[in-house]
Order: C-alpha cells, then structure tokens, then sequence
C-alpha cells in the first residue's frame, strides 16, 4: 500500500515535470528572460531657449532621481527611516507609499536631487537591488524670473507649463529613447544590448527675439511702478515697430520659475495679453487717421470743441477743459472727446466699425504664446446712438496691450500691419520672417500722425513728462475709468492708465507701451502721470542700448 502510494507521487510528479520542460517549456522561458531582461527609457535633454544674441534663458542640466523597487523591500519602515532622513521626506509617509506599492517593481523616491542629496544616499546601507538612480534632466532659468511670462516653466514630467514651454512643447520637449538591459536575480545589470537600442532625439533649441538687457529695463521699470502706484497689476512690451521683433514683453505680479512651489495663482497671468480694458484716448490716433484717410477731416482743420459741453442726442459730453475752436492737432494733443466725439459723427457707426477692425482689434494678434485673448469688439448691429461718441473715446471696446501696441506699429512704420512675433528661429530652421498682413493707411497720413499729432502730445500735450532729451518722442496717454461691478457704471476711482510712445518721431525704431491696472497709491491717476515716465525710461534706454543717434 505505501509502495504504491510512493510510486503513484512520483509518477504525478514525472507527469508534471514533463508538462513544464515539455508543453509549457517555451512560455516558462518567455517569463524567466522576462524578469531578466526589461526596457529602460533614455531621457530626451530639453531644448534651451535663447534670446536675440544667444543669451541663455532655459536649459536643462543633468540630475540623479532616486527609484525604489518596491517588491525588493522586506521592511518598508526601516527602509522609509534610512532614506526619509537623508532626503528630508517623512518617514511615516514614504513607508506608506511603499506598502501601497504592492508588487510593482517601480516606485519614484524623489526626483531630481541635489550633489548632496546623492551622496548622502549613497552612504547609506540599503538593501541590494532594492533601490538605484536613474539620469534625468532638471529645467533651469538662468535668468531668474527675467521673461518668466514669455518663457513659461517646464514640469518634473518635462511638459511645458505657460510661454514659450507649452507653445512650443513639442519642438522642446524631444522624444525619448529605449535601451533593453539584462538584470541578475538580485537586480544588478549584467548587460547593455546595445543593437535593439533606440536613441532619444533631444528637443530643438528656439531662439527668440526678446533682447534680454531691453527686458531688463522694462522690468525694472515695472518693478519701480508697483512700489510706486501699487496697482491690482501692470505690464510693459517693446516692439521694433518696422518688423514687429517683440524685444520685451514684462508682466506684474510675476514668479521666478525655478521655485515653481513658490508661485501664487495671480502671478501666472501675463498681462500683456490677457488683460482686457477699455483703452480710452489710445484709440483717438486710429479714429483720426480712418477719418483722413477716408477724407472726412483735413489736417489744418478747426474743431468746435463747444467750451467743454456738447448734446449729442439724449446725452451731454463733457471735456476736462473748456475748449473752443481746435485744430485736430490739438484735438488730439489735448484730447478732446467732444472733437472726437463730432468726427466720429462724420465717420457713423460703420466707418467707426471698419477704422477699430483694420486696425486689428476684436481679434488676437496671433503672438506665439498661450493664453492670448481677442478682446471685445461688439457686432456693428449692436452699437448705437451713444456709441458714436463712446467708440471714438476709446470705451465700449475692450482691446489687449498687445493689441494696441500692434495698431500703433502700424503707424510707426508707415502704414503696413506687421504681424508682432516672438520666435526668431530654431535648430528646425523654421526661421520666422515676419508677415505683413495688409496696408491699412496710406504712408503719408501715418507719418504725418506720428510726426504731427503725436509729437504735440509729448511736447505740449497729456504725454509732457515723456519728453526724452535727445530724441523726438511721439506718443499717446490713456486714462480709463473702470466699470463698477456694484453700480454697473464708471467708477470715479478706479482707473485703468497707459501711455503708448515711440522715437525717433522721424525713422522710428523702438515702440513702447505701459500699462497701469488700478493703481491705488498717489492722487493723480492719468496716465501721463503713472504710465508715461516709466515708459519714456524704457525708451530712452532702450534707444542709447542700441545706439539709435540722438537728433
């Protein structure tokens, strides 16, 4: 009895070893080189951002992660205390993901470790096999939080977040490679098979036309406007208005993007072209030249300005002072919304509708970043009688500082919409020339606006404290006051102030504009007086930078 017991064992057990070296041979074999030979992934190196000269702006250096295999821990609490202590992590909560784990063989520890980090690391005694580095790249802003609205920041999984990082991701980010590596049964690496290898294809390098020492004058000068008027937020671009190269484009309040745990919710948004406001007597120069243009004003022509009070229908227009008869120099040199509101007259709803879309506004401009609002611009069937004398003022409209720096570009070059950009080019060569899109007004009635009007402004008019000595400076302030959200009208406190100017009025070379969102400090709230100084700086430093000659 016990002998047949014993033989009928050993045959069950002849019967299985046959099925697993015979009939099941080949898929046991697939599972043990399985666990031998597995894929490891090379990491793609980011492609750096440049500006105009080859300034560095974003690259990525080399860093060590720490991984943990999981199932290789027999005690996840000791485990956790060893490293939690070398690494600054809680131990407790390290011992939890660890446990959590379960089987996978994977586990990220921390990623992207200091020197110190990693030696300290690698003093410990850690179970063999249970835990190994692996190569990464860590994004780093040379520069600080200089630009950090136009650069954007590239996250831990290499994603661009924000700018330039998540306009163009794709082109920076690169793709990974693969190589397959053969393991022993206490994890250490064998072998490399280097023929079923792919190489990773590193991101391109993107070259921009942002002038880094022009980025830091208008950032500096942002910074001196919030100390000053502290206002809800503020921004500041330049623009080479002949060939729309943005050299600066500023933002406040703003983050540094090597602390990316750092940064609050207000400081992601980039002014220059998300916030929308209401560009009050920045618009005037495009009324007056759509009006020129289509021969409805002449240019020595006298405007009754009515004192300072004029009925238009159901509503009384009021002036800061009470002018008389203006030329339309001084109509705009002094801004006077009752000679506005009379050649908005002449020119009627529709004429009004055309000068606002030549001129591009109700429609981004196209820039090459993320976030880029169109504006307001309301269907022509929607204005009406008070429109006639708003639109010319520049309210029922909401338009973005890029925007309205574009429309002034057009003017300061002679005419011509000039598409304003920020890529110059990439290791692609995907240079990017710049796109005239179309001829809005005639050479001659753009430079006379720049040499004539908007000259008077600076020297005689609402822009005086834009005066630079050395250079004719032409320009344009804006004063508008913000809706309140309580009562539905215009509020009598807050503002919201710009100034648009450029030089020399003659060959003009660089465009400025500054925008200022509720400043809340200080009594005079025009934007001649918070906007244009910090803006004249920008220009005048600008301008000696590139060594444009004084006149």
């Amino acid at each position: 009895m016990i002998v047949g017991s014993v033989l009928a064992v050993w045959l069950l057990l002849a019967l299985r070893l046959a099925q697993l070296q015979g009939f099941h041979r080949e898929e046991f074999s697939e599972r043990a080189i399985g666990q031998l030979v597995y894929d490891e992934p090379i990491r793609a190196r980011p492609g750096e951002i440049l500006d105009r000269s080859g300034r560095l702006l974003a690259t990525s250096l080399d860093s060590l992660s720490l991984f943990a295999d999981p199932a290789r821990i027999d005690d996840p609490d000791t485990f956790a205390a060893h490293v939690a202590g070398a690494l600054g992590l809680s131990a407790d909560d390290l011992a939890e993901r660890l446990r959590d784990a379960g089987d996978r063989r994977f586990l990220w520890i921390k990623r992207r470790l200091s020197l110190e980090e990693v030696q300290a690391v690698r003093e410990l005694e850690l179970p063999a096999g249970s835990w190994g580095f692996r190569n990464e790249f860590r994004r780093y802003y040379p520069q600080g939080r200089l630009a950090a609205h136009v650069i954007g920041l590239r996250g831990i999984d290499n994603v661009g977040r924000g700018g330039i990082e998540e306009q163009f991701n794709d082109r920076l980010r690169g793709k990974d490679g693969v190589r397959t590596l053969v393991r022993d049964a206490r994890g250490y690496v064998l072998d490399v098979l280097e023929e079923v290898a792919q190489p990773p294809r590193h991101g391109a390098r993107v070259v921009l036309t942002l002038d880094s020492v022009i980025q830091l004058y208008a950032e500096q000068q942002l910074d001196s406007v919030m100390e000053e008027w502290q206002p809800h937020s503020a921004s500041a671009i330049v623009v080479d208005p002949q060939n729309g190269d943005i050299l600066a484009m500023a933002s406040r309040p703003t983050y540094n993007p090597n602390r990316p745990g750092e940064i609050p919710d207000a400081a992601w948004r980039n002014a220059a072209v998300a916030d929308v406001y209401e560009p009050g007597s920045t618009i005037k120069p495009f009324v007056v030249s759509w009006a020129l243009q289509a021969g409805l004003v002449q240019r020595d022509e006298q405007l009754d300005c009515e004192h300072g009070v004029y009925r238009m229908g159901r509503r009384i227009l009021h002036d800061h002072h009470p002018y008389g008869m203006l030329s339309l120099v001084d109509v705009l040199a002094k801004s006077s919304n009752i000679g506005m509101a009379k050649i908005g007259e002449r020119l009627t709803n529709r004429g009004l509708h055309e000068a606002l879309t030549a001129f591009g506004f109700g429609r981004p401009v196209g820039i090459e970043l993320p976030g880029e609002v169109a504006g307001t611009l309301r269907p022509l069937r929607q204005w009406n009688g008070y429109s006639t004398g708003s639109i010319p003022m520049g309210h029922e409209m909401g338009a973005t500082p890029l925007q309205v720096i574009s429309a002034y570009a057009i003017l300061a070059n002679g005419g011509t919409m000039v598409s304003p950009h920020l890529l110059l080019t990439t290791d692609e060569d995907e240079t990017s020339q710049y796109v005239v899109v179309a001829p809005v007004v005639s050479q001659e009635t753009a430079r006379w606006m720049v040499t004539d009007p908007m000259v008077e402004v600076v020297r005689r008019g609402t822009g005086r404290r834009a005066q630079l000595v050395g250079y004719t400076v032409f320009g344009k302030t804006g004063t508008a006051q913000k809706l309140d959200p309580e009562t539905g009208g215009y509020s009598h406190d807050r503002h919201f102030c710009s100034f648009v100017g450029g030089a020399p009025a003659d060959d003009p070379r660089v465009l400025v504009i500054v925008t200022v969102n509720e400043p809340t400090a200080g009594s005079n709230h025009g934007g001649g007086s918070v906007a244009a100084p910090a803006a004249a700086e920008i220009l005048r430093r600008s301008l000696i930078y590139l060594r444009v000659p004084m006149e």
